[in-house]
């Protein structure tokens, strides 16, 4: 029997080598060339059945290739290499017919798993979605890291579809950029994006503000109101913040996503719900489902497709591409051209940012906007600078309590899991307390400048237990006023 041959072009040599011999191994026949000139050939000849492609080729870009190879052969597979990892990468291979894309550096492990699947796969449809728009400037999500390739190759894929997404993630991650990606990028892009976000409306008004009501149906219904449903009719309808709505409108909203229609407060006519639903929450949703806050048949209609994005600790790689991105950002605006020093950079990295990527951007645009000219040296912030403006950064808004009881929540899992080991339940609560007592009552000094007076003030305790907790904790005291 003869085996399949894979029609490889990349102009790098050393890729080139590299998968002749992976895929030789694996048994598959192998041509490879450095251009598309020659690709091009080989497929109007009828040659190979899969062509793996690199993007960036020194005749022609790879992602132009690929409308003309479907013309002539539509049911070769193509998969798409490229170390331009961006969204619009992702999502130009996959809505011109790619059947997968891959970011380099690639683990060749899933490239040979990619091309297995590919000489197998049932030819799908080619997708009816217009042309992404263009622009590097356009880019909703920056980032090159392997967390994020994975969220651009969904995001990609969802948008040849109108599947039902739920987005998790801290605050200031993004979570309306994925949902504006999803919509921009989509079918539906023609249409309305319209967001509601749930925590900010009073309970009583939501059902109102989702569906829209009649006149007369309330106190103060002077006028029939058109709801979020119908406003996002043929296009995308975002329910932020899902995880705060009441639990009568679940209920209803269950309703519209089990049979596609749904009245208006006070009506009576069914509404056609024509709209993609994408939905966004900062929760665990499972663990409000066990506390009685969450409907689970409505989070199973919602999660069809989850998306996770993760905190900007977790891809700490992507954070130089990031404060770059948003200093330019800054410099259109008029403000002056500034760069960061290789330190800042590093403690840029090394921070734990809790208010994510919008805290990095707030930083960067003070950074441009505040401070002066004078204290930079050659237009290049320095790291002491940075450590400077960072201090200064306010907390988000209502963040605080909900990321200070994360990481307690953490701290309590290492303590039970280390109680599994030996260590005795009873010491748990006084390591815990002690854990947050300790670093709060040294900041709070340090903020002082030791005045124990000014301290115990700020902490709402009498002086005399201050002192008392500072010789428990053992904590070094600041000599200084008090």
């Amino acid at each position: 029997m003869t085996m399949p041959t894979v029609l490889v072009a990349d102009d790098d040599r050393s890729i080139r080598t590299v998968l002749t011999q992976a895929l030789g191994r694996s048994g598959y026949q192998v041509r490879t060339t450095g251009n598309a000139s020659t690709l091009w050939r080989w497929v109007e000849d009828g040659e190979g059945d899969l062509v793996i492609t690199d993007v960036v080729m020194p005749d022609e870009n790879g992602l132009d290739l690929i409308p003309r190879i479907k013309r002539v052969r539509p049911e070769l597979r193509i998969v798409v290499m490229s170390a331009q990892s961006t969204l619009m990468t992702a999502v130009k291979a996959t809505q011109r017919g790619a059947f997968e894309y891959l970011p380099k550096p690639f683990d060749l492990k899933e490239l040979l798993s990619v091309v297995d699947r590919a000489l197998v796969a049932p030819q799908p449809r080619l997708p009816d979605a217009a042309p992404p728009p263009e622009g590097e400037d356009r880019l909703p999500l920056i980032g090159r890291s392997m967390v994020m390739q994975d969220i651009y190759r969904i995001i990609a894929r969802l948008t040849t579809s109108d599947l039902t997404v739920m987005v998790n993630g801290e605050s200031g991650t993004g979570k309306e950029l994925v949902a504006r990606a999803l919509h921009d990028y989509g079918r539906r892009r023609t249409g309305p994006f319209v967001a509601i976000n749930m925590a900010a409306i009073p309970r009583e008004l939501i059902e109102s503000e989702l569906f829209g009501h009649e006149r007369g149906a309330f106190t103060g219904a002077t006028n029939r109101n058109q709801g979020r449903f119908e406003q996002a009719a043929g296009g995308t309808l975002f329910l932020d913040e899902i995880g705060d709505m009441p639990p009568e409108a679940q209920t209803r909203l269950l309703r519209v996503l089990q049979e596609g229609e749904f009245t208006t407060v006070g009506g009576r006519q069914p509404i056609k719900a024509n709209v993609r639903i994408v939905a966004a929450t900062h929760r665990d949703l499972r663990q409000a489902i066990r506390a009685g806050a969450f409907r689970e048949d409505l989070f199973y209609r919602l999660n069809v497709v989850p998306i996770r994005l993760p905190p900007l600790r977790e891809r700490p790689e992507d954070i130089p591409i990031l404060a770059r991105h948003f200093l330019d950002k800054v410099q259109q605006s008029g403000l002056p051209a500034k760069r960061l020093a290789d330190t800042a950079v590093e403690r840029l990295q090394s921070h734990r940012w809790p208010g994510n990527v919008r805290e990095l951007e707030n930083l960067m645009r003070r950074l441009a906007a505040l401070y002066p000219q004078e204290t930079l040296t050659g237009e290049v912030i320095s790291a002491e600078l940075l450590e400077t403006a960072i201090h200064d950064e306010p907390v988000p808004a209502g963040g605080e309590p909900e990321r200070l009881a994360a990481a307690v929540e953490r701290h309590i899992r290492q303590f039970l899991n280390a109680s599994h080991d030996g260590m005795p339940m009873r010491d748990i609560y006084d390591k815990v307390i002690a854990e947050v007592e300790r670093p709060l009552i040294q900041m709070t000094l340090a903020s002082t400048r030791g005045n124990q007076i000014k301290a115990a003030a700020m902490l709402g305790l009498n002086r005399n237990t201050l002192r008392k907790k500072i010789r428990d904790l053992e904590i070094p005291v600041v000599r200084g006023i008090g």
